[in-house]
């Protein structure tokens, strides 16, 4: 296909995964016309979501939760028309997707939901992996615009079931990581190097992608944002909030969505979910907590070998300072 001859897609939401994809789909060849809440400096930035569907067929739409989403398919209002495919990519609650689609089906337009797994780093690279839920014909009209930065597209059903799908995959990742950092604080407190861990799941069934994409990063104290925790906890919540008089209960992710809260407590929420680990000061996440420089030395040598590490503070011992004794001190000090 020639350049000019592809189709114009307009990206509403130019956060970590929007401006990505957008630059990916440019240097496909696409015409891209994007808006954003606050301005970016971006070749075809328009003053408003319904010029992006003036100027655009498939819009993707990369918003952070469901009352943004509505809100600019509402703003769109008769913009949209039969030839337009609007494309979610914001996890929200179902019952959100199922409003967005009967809003944009309102105007004669197609809906697919299509939430994604994948980092800023993969969105760069147009190795996004979506989740879809809609009609096939619809998806086949979208799909050179979704390949254009996808790995994979998967079609898990009607609208509603790529959401379902999309916080199930983030209750398992979240649950993950929080019991990693959990499992680094044990062989941390028995003075076990931390990287020994990362060594024993190279050969367990425990180990998994999430665990070997966030381990370095809990290791290194390296917390800059792929997926936040502010995002995290929202999934989760969107979750616990699905199985409502349904019967059930989510003991784990509720308890995950607990520590995830105490992250945002303590002002993380803006870091990568990766930094559920500073909840224990362990090497790599103590370094960047003011006055715990004492703390950080202590971690760098740990004489004696296992279980030499107690909770007293006598010389060549490691005092525990965990998120809930930082908790407490910084709520001593207000």
């Amino acid at each position: 296909m020639e350049k000019s001859s592809k189709t114009s897609v307009g990206i509403i939401g130019l956060g970590i995964i929007g401006s990505r994809v957008a630059a990916v789909l440019r240097r496909g060849g696409f015409p891209v016309f994007v808006w954003n809440r606050s301005p970016r400096p971006e070749p075809n930035f328009l003053s408003s979501a319904r010029e992006v569907a003036e100027s655009a067929d498939f819009i993707q739409i990369f918003v952070r939760d469901g009352e943004a989403l509505l809100e600019v398919i509402q703003s769109m209002g008769t913009a949209l028309g039969d030839s337009h495919v609007v494309i979610n990519h914001a996890t929200v609650s179902p019952a959100e997707i199922l409003e967005a689609a009967r809003l944009v089906g309102e105007r004669g337009a197609s809906f697919l939901d299509a939430p994604f797994t994948g980092t800023r780093d993969v969105a760069a690279e147009g190795q996004l992996v979506y989740y879809v839920g809609g009609e096939e014909a619809v998806l086949e009209r979208a799909a050179p615009v979704l390949e254009a930065s996808a790995k994979a597209i998967l079609h898990m059903g009607p609208v509603g079931a790529a959401t379902y799908v999309k916080v199930a995959t983030n209750m398992i990742s979240a649950a993950q990581i929080a019991g990693l950092a959990e499992a680094l604080a044990l062989l941390d407190r028995g003075g076990v190097p931390l990287p020994r861990l990362r060594e024993a799941l190279e050969y367990n069934a425990a180990n998994s992608g999430v665990i070997t994409a966030k381990m370095p990063l809990m290791l290194a104290g390296d917390f800059s944002p792929r997926f936040s925790v502010k995002n995290m906890l929202k999934d989760l919540q969107i979750a616990l909030r699905c199985v409502e008089g349904k019967g059930i209960d989510l003991p784990a992710t509720a308890a995950t969505a607990g520590t995830l809260m105490g992250a945002v407590q303590a002002g993380w929420a803006e870091d990568d979910f990766a930094s559920l680990s500073r909840h224990y000061a362990y090497p790599g996440t103590v370094k960047d907590l003011p006055g715990n420089e004492a703390i950080a030395s202590a971690t760098s040598s740990k004489p004696g070998g296992i279980e030499s590490a107690s909770a007293d503070s006598s010389p060549g011992k490691k005092t525990p300072f965990g998120f809930f004794e930082r908790f407490k001190a910084a709520k001593a000090s207000r």
